[in-house]
């Protein structure tokens, strides 16, 4: 073939000088952490000597199209640079080259000492100087010092970190293929997600096999006789004929009942004890995560956000940039003596010497694994107040350190002193109370000496009872005679357990040994984002889809999912950590039984599937049903006609109120693109009514705006003019 092509005259640039390269003598010390506003902080306790500079988190990572593996040369991964992070490690390497030293103070966990690794790898110092320092909170005092005792990168906790990375490597993109293939495309296995996912699916096939038993309890209201102003007080049924009370039909009850109405009440004893209530410890990460779901609602993926907020810095005007806790990734409950003290201090002066016990609580890790010699999370200045920086804070950010303030404090406090009192009467005739036919027994308690309950009192799962509830018992006196006021046969079924909330399951998961402290955030956040589980009234309800994938694992995979063998792994992974195993051998235990349990599961596992849920309407453009089908944004409708017809639209679900503004599409529940369920008339785009809150048919006393519920207490706001107050009354 002929060029034809025509060469044009090029005009020559003129010829540059060529530099000379003089080599740049390094200068300075270079310190590498994670993050832009832990950098920031750092920089300035440091000073000039020192230039700090941020990895934005991982520099390095298995590759995300392949397994990244090499199993048949003892599992060597293949770490490679992120094209997203190419620019970042060129700076770093840049400043390294220039550097004198190089010091890595990423965070004081597994995680931390891996990322400084692989900074080493990435960034090539050659003969520099290399060291790490670790520090548990963001303070010049505590920085300072840890640049004073710099020590070298613990490959133990290295190879801890890599071991999991690589073991959940394995099963991940081992397993969730063969789902894909065998279920649905876009699913996803994991050693601790499908662990996590077996617990609320057991939990929920405990609860539809629940048979109730009905019970009856019988009790009776009694006043004290000839007194000015007599308390009521509550009793009940606890022997018959001597026997524990156990009444199984309302027969007996009624019965019962009209035998006391004719009879008379007389107190047979009074006990009156004095009991200990002790704080409870500082926060750890799993803790946190639950105390901060009970009391201030948040779900456990934003109570992390938010503390390392905390953790790594806030502008504190004047005082500049400074971490308010320390670090938020720990199951230890260790404090150091310097908070212990300077916590007594605020509490003698806040709250007085009496508060503050004769020596500083020790408090004693008990979940399983326990691991990493951190502190416990604690304010890092317990004299900062939280009102004295709420000014400088979000109200989440303020709300979450409050709680963390509070915690820590009342850890340091005395314990609470509680009167306790039970009074047992004697019913039946006159003539039989010195061998009565029932005994009722009336229980209360007061605080005598509040002590640590003064700044905190923890919150409550379902179901968790306070002997404090019952409050307090009129002063009786044994052989005193009662007067009748009421009595009260009622009805009762035995419940099934309830069903796991974020807080609850991340305590069976810490129980069960599953899991670290950095997991149970993502671990929740999975299975929420592959439609495992749905949240209803923020219980989690398990999915026909998380149903279908945990039984298929737990059937097919019965070692690697099961709860106990999960639970070994994570202990194994402790033992690399602590130099006491090698992470290779550990690995190929597990990889050989695996590999052929895989290979059998290929064969053996049929194709399913999935149940499409009826929708209770008709398509509107071709006349067939409608099915509600699971997408990535939750639950749509879809014409069962498909792939023919593809009509789809929303799943709208009704919250049983006319919308306000129009008054003439229902108020119904959506869900946004980020997964956050907010409210809206069922006629846009028409009527554009649009709020975050949950409306309520209730009408403000103040202007006759709609009310909505807000907050976890069903309290109530009007979005017009603000007025609160009304509370949502009590179901039934």
């Amino acid at each position: 073939m002929t060029d034809t092509t025509i060469d044009k005259p090029v005009k020559k640039a003129p010829a540059r000088k060529k530099k000379t390269s003089t080599p740049v003598k390094p200068k300075g010390k270079l310190v590498i952490v994670e993050s832009p506003t832990k950098a920031k902080a750092i920089g300035r306790y440091l000073g000039s000597g020192y230039k700090v500079m941020s990895s934005m988190g991982h520099v390095r990572d298995l590759p995300k199209s392949t397994l990244g593996v090499d199993v048949d040369d003892d599992f060597t991964p293949k770490y490679l640079v992120p094209r997203e992070k190419s620019k970042t490690i060129k700076e770093l390497k840049s400043s390294v080259q220039g550097a004198r030293e190089l010091i890595l103070a990423t965070d004081p966990d597994r995680e931390g000492e891996a990322i400084a690794w692989h900074l080493v790898q990435a960034t090539e110092p050659g003969d520099k100087p290399v060291s790490r320092v670790v520090f548990h909170e963001i303070t010049p005092e505590a920085v300072q010092d840890a640049m004073q005792h710099p020590r070298e990168i613990d490959m133990a906790l290295v190879e801890a970190q890599q071991a999991r990375r690589v073991l959940d490597r394995l099963v991940g993109y081992s397993v969730s293929p063969l789902l894909w293939k065998k279920v649905k495309r876009g699913l996803s296995a994991g050693r601790v997600q499908s662990a996590a996912l077996r617990i609320v699916v057991e939990r929920e096939r405990e609860i539809e096999a629940f048979v109730p038993v009905e019970y009856w309890s019988v009790e009776a209201d009694l006043k004290q006789q000839d007194v000015a102003k007599p308390v009521v007080f509550r009793a009940a049924v606890n022997k018959i004929g001597g026997k524990n009370a156990e009444l199984s039909n309302g027969d007996d009850a009624h019965r019962i009942v009209d035998e006391l109405r004719a009879g008379r009440f007389r107190v047979a004893s009074v006990k009156s004890r004095e009991t200990q209530r002790k704080p409870q410890a500082p926060f750890t990460t799993s803790t946190m995560q639950q105390e901060a779901s009970r009391k201030l609602g948040f779900p456990v993926r934003r109570t992390m956000q938010i503390a390392q907020e905390l953790y790594e810095g806030i502008d504190l005007g004047k005082e500049g940039i400074e971490g308010l806790i320390t670090y938020m990734r720990t199951d230890s409950l260790n404090v150091s003596a310097q908070a212990q003290q300077a916590a007594r201090a605020v509490i003698s002066v806040k709250f007085g010497p009496e508060f503050v016990p004769a020596s500083a609580p020790v408090y004693r890790t008990r979940s399983k694994g326990a691991q990493e010699a951190h502190e416990a999370i604690r304010p890092t200045n317990p004299a900062r107040e939280p009102a004295a920086v709420k000014a400088f804070l979000s109200p989440q950010q303020f709300r979450l350190y409050q709680l963390i303030w509070q915690r820590f404090v009342a850890s340091q406090m005395m314990p609470a002193r509680l009167d306790g009192t039970t009074i047992d009467i004697a019913a039946g005739q006159l003539e039989q109370l010195d061998n009565p036919p029932y005994m009722l027994r009336a229980t209360g308690s007061v605080v005598k000496f509040p002590g640590f309950m003064k700044v905190y009192t923890a919150g409550r799962d379902e179901g968790d009872k306070d002997e404090l509830d019952k409050g307090a018992l009129p002063r009786v006196s044994q052989g005193e005679m009662l007067d009748l006021v009421e009595l009260f046969a009622d009805q009762h079924f035995t419940q099934p357990p309830p069903r796991y909330s974020e807080a609850t399951l991340i305590k069976a998961l810490e129980e069960d040994g599953i899991g670290r402290p950095s997991t149970y955030a993502p671990t929740l956040a999975t299975l929420l984002a592959r439609s495992y589980v749905t949240t209803e009234q923020k219980k989690l309800i398990p999915t026909e889809l998380g149903t279908v994938v945990s039984d298929l694992l737990t059937e097919h995979f019965p070692n690697v999912f099961d709860i106990g063998f999960t639970s070994q792994m994570e202990s194994e992974l402790d033992d690399i950590a602590s130099g006491d195993r090698a992470w290779v051998p550990t690995l190929r235990s597990f990889y050989d039984p695996f590999k052929t349990t895989l290979t059998q599961a290929e064969q053996t596992i049929q194709r399913v599937k999935l149940k499409d849920e009826p929708a209770g309407e008709d398509c509107e453009q071709c006349g067939r049903p409608m099915v509600i089908k699971m997408g990535k944004f939750g639950k749509f409708m879809a014409c069962s006609g498909f792939p023919e017809c593809r009509n789809s639209k929303p799943l709208l679900i009704k919250i049983g109120m006319t919308c306000p503004t129009c008054h003439e599409g229902d108020v119904v529940e959506r869900r946004s693109k980020k997964g956050r369920t907010f409210y809206g008339c069922s006629r846009y785009p028409d009527c554009d009514f649009v709020t975050w809150n949950k409306p309520v048919d209730t009408k403000c006393p103040r202007c006759g705006s709609h009310m909505e519920q807000v907050g976890k207490q069903g309290n109530l706001k009007c979005p017009a003019c603000g007025h609160t107050g009304t509370v949502l009354p009590a179901a039934g």
